[in-house]
Order: C-alpha cells, then structure tokens, then sequence
C-alpha cells in the first residue's frame, strides 16, 4: 500500500508510541514537530484507515489509532521500491553512490564490512 510522505510522519508517531492514541494524542505529538493543523492530522488518519495502514476502535466519544502496518514491512518495501525505481534492484550501486558522494563515514564502512563478513558466513 502506497503511504505518502506525510502520511509516514503520522505513522511513525503511531508506531512509537506502541499504544492505541486518540486523535487529540496524535495532533499533540505532531505540534512539537510540524505546523499542520487538527484537520489536516485528522484528514491523514482517515486516508491511513482507509489503506488498511491503521486501525480503529471507539473509545467512549473517540477512537483508538493503532499502527496495522508495521514499521519493519513499511521500511522493506519502501527501501526495495527505491533500489528498484533508481538502482535496477542491486544494492552495490546504491552503496558505491554513496561512497562517491561522501555520505560514507568510518563507522558506516565498519557497518558494512561487519554485515557483509556476516553474508560470507552465513553463505
């Protein structure tokens, strides 16, 4: 399912907080961060309930948002969508576009040395 961009800001205030929120608990997290208003908040959650991406259960006079969609399969697909669309499916472009752009530090390379010594054993 599609998520926009602002639809993920909602979603991950959602996926932190790993219990149900109103929509009064989501408009109140995103303020800090962002200068949306309670409709437009409002007006994501219903686009999100629509995907299927959240839930929703009555609470009294309000309901109850809870992340359907997890992060994890949201992050899968989003990244596979990426390497797919600019990178033809390969991974090792992705990483050499980086190197060469200089968004590689000594700890990222460490990262990468560990995980693909770790490919090699499990190989």
């Amino acid at each position: 399912m599609p998520i926009s961009d602002a639809e993920s800001v909602v979603m991950d205030v959602l996926w932190r907080s790993r219990a149900p929120m109103s929509a009064e608990e989501v408009v109140a997290a995103l303020s800090v961060s962002s200068d949306w208003q309670e409709a437009t908040i409002k007006t994501l959650l219903n686009r999100l309930l629509t995907k299927r991406a959240i839930t929703a259960a009555r609470d009294g006079k309000r309901y109850l948002y809870s992340a359907r969609l997890k992060r994890e399969d949201y992050v899968h697909s989003e990244s596979k969508g990426l390497i797919d669309r600019l990178f033809g499916g390969r991974v090792a472009p992705l990483v050499a576009h980086f190197s060469e752009a200089g968004k590689l530090s000594k700890k990222d390379l460490a990262e990468l040395k560990r995980l693909i010594e770790e490919l090699d054993d499990d190989a």
